[in-house]
């Protein structure tokens, strides 16, 4: 472990391996309650129950496939036999997501859903965790880790974009039997079979990509023997904290509102403003502009303000920015659908929104990586893995809970299941975002107070390196 520079091949191969969570939270996000909702006809409730249950399971998976990373002992280190041991199934699970059994349909098809949403995700966890706290373990200094975590989140962003931008302009187009290329099912079996690809390139470029730092990460602890209830004792133990229960609650419910904005966008753009399949496309290869900006702009904001103070900042800018289309809409002050203004405002208000929504996430996940020596302090551990679990525990809430929250609000507002947007009255449409509105903004206020109450500055954390000579 080091407290100099991070060199910039170390960087690239640490981050890239964020495009197997990116392309797989993009697919959760966007695609999965329009497909099996409005596409396969399964009643959005259902989907909603679907990934609450398999929340259930990340719940118990999640800590503990953390835990055994930190205390895993082979030749190939703590973190690297579960990032290859994941590529291959993850993959192939990731695939018939996508390509469901043909003899199913409609809410026939929720057994499988829950199942292989359940695989999906925690074989994903089993990659993610120990990938993701890698960085804990490849630099102390406190700007560095967010230099690092910005590739991460560059390349998690990206790579979800770019599997989105190819899905909306090369696969979901429309055909002589369908006219709108978002209702096209052989175009997202095709996307099933390209994201899986991707996944898999991903986790495996990554894994070789930081193989040579093995000898230079953290070492594991003593083996010794371990009970279930000892297992979650000392993971209780380590996560006690005022500023982890503060990051926790913040993202949690971050992780809610984003979730709930996500799961919604595909039909907002298609509903309410009327954008093509070609416009969404744009729309969300536009997220590659927002990714480099982030990347230059959160070690920035870690030097100038801080990691607290600068994702205050942010956060406050970014999620306000971002209902502002659609409260404008609803008060009738937006142009009308097929202005040729309203395209391109639209998508400057998006690239802007997101480029801070990735700074204050990049500065999130740095906030975490601090927490690992302020626990080794107190309790003589470095649990990497426990503490990054968190983070992948939030990040799958996004489809989690926001995605059963936004399918609530479409049953509350009585939106149609399998319409066609000719099918919609505009006032139903109005109806879901007058619900939305106020729902994300909530959850998002709440976040940022919680974020207030994180205690490691900069100060804490070169106090904590020298109490563990580190510094």
């Amino acid at each position: 472990m080091s407290t100099t520079k991070v060199s910039l091949g170390n960087k690239l191969a640490y981050g890239f391996g964020s495009i197997a969570f990116g392309v797989k939270n993009n697919g959760f996000d966007y695609f999965l309650l329009f497909f099996y909702s409005q596409v396969l006809g399964v009643s959005a409730s259902l989907v909603s129950a679907a990934l609450a249950i398999a929340l259930v399971f990340d719940a118990i998976s999640d800590p503990l496939i953390g835990y055994f990373s930190d205390n895993t002992r082979t030749r190939w280190g703590r973190r690297h036999p579960y990032m290859y041991g994941a590529a291959v199934p993850v993959t192939l699970c990731y695939f018939f997501l996508w390509n469901p059994p043909a003899g199913l349909s409609g809410d026939e098809l929720f057994p499988f859903l829950v199942a292989i949403a359940i695989l999906v995700r925690t074989l994903i966890t089993v990659y993610e965790i120990p990938s993701s706290a890698l960085a804990a373990e490849i630099t102390n200094d406190y700007d560095e880790r967010t230099s690092l975590l910005s590739y991460r989140y560059f390349f998690g962003w990206s790579g979800g974009t770019l599997m989105a931008t190819v899905a909306t302009l090369v696969l979901l187009v429309p055909t002589a039997e369908v006219s709108d290329g978002m209702f096209n099912i052989a175009g997202y079996h095709q996307m099933g079979f390209v994201a899986a690809a991707f996944i898999f390139v991903a986790i495996m470029t990554s894994a070789l990509g930081t193989h040579g730092l093995i000898p230079h990460l953290q070492a594991p602890p003593p083996k010794r023997v371990l009970s279930i209830g000892t297992i979650y004792k000392e993971i209780f133990d380590t996560l006690a904290t005022r500023s982890f229960a503060a990051l926790f609650s913040s993202a949690m419910f971050g992780a809610v509102a984003t979730g709930v904005v996500a799961s919604l966008a595909y039909l907002f753009y298609t509903f309410m403003w009327s954008f093509s399949a070609q416009q969404i496309g744009l729309i969300s290869a536009s997220v590659v502009i927002s990714a480099v900006l982030a990347l230059f702009i959160s070690p920035l904001i870690s030097k100038t303000l801080g990691k607290k103070r600068g994702a205050i900042a942010v956060g406050v800018l970014a999620f306000t920015v971002n209902p502002a289309p659609v409260v404008l809409r609803l008060l009738d002050l937006m142009p009308a659908n097929g202005d040729p203004i309203l395209f391109p405002l639209y998508l400057g208000i998006i690239v802007i929104d997101v480029a801070l929504i990735i700074v204050y996430q990049t500065l999130g996940s740095s906030m975490i990586a601090d927490l690992v020596e302020d626990a080794e302090v107190r309790t003589n551990k470095r649990s990497e893995g426990v503490f990054f679990a968190s983070v992948t525990f939030i990040r799958k809430t996004t489809q989690g809970i926001g995605v059963v929250a936004a399918g609530l609000l479409i049953s509350f507002s009585g939106f149609p299941e399998g319409a066609t947007p000719d099918q919609v009255p505009m006032s139903v449409v109005h109806d879901l975002a007058t619900l939305y509105v106020p729902v994300v903004v909530l959850l998002w206020s709440l976040m940022i107070l919680c974020v207030c109450m994180y205690q490691v500055d900069r100060a804490k954390h070169e106090e904590n390196l020298q109490t563990l000579g580190r510094d």
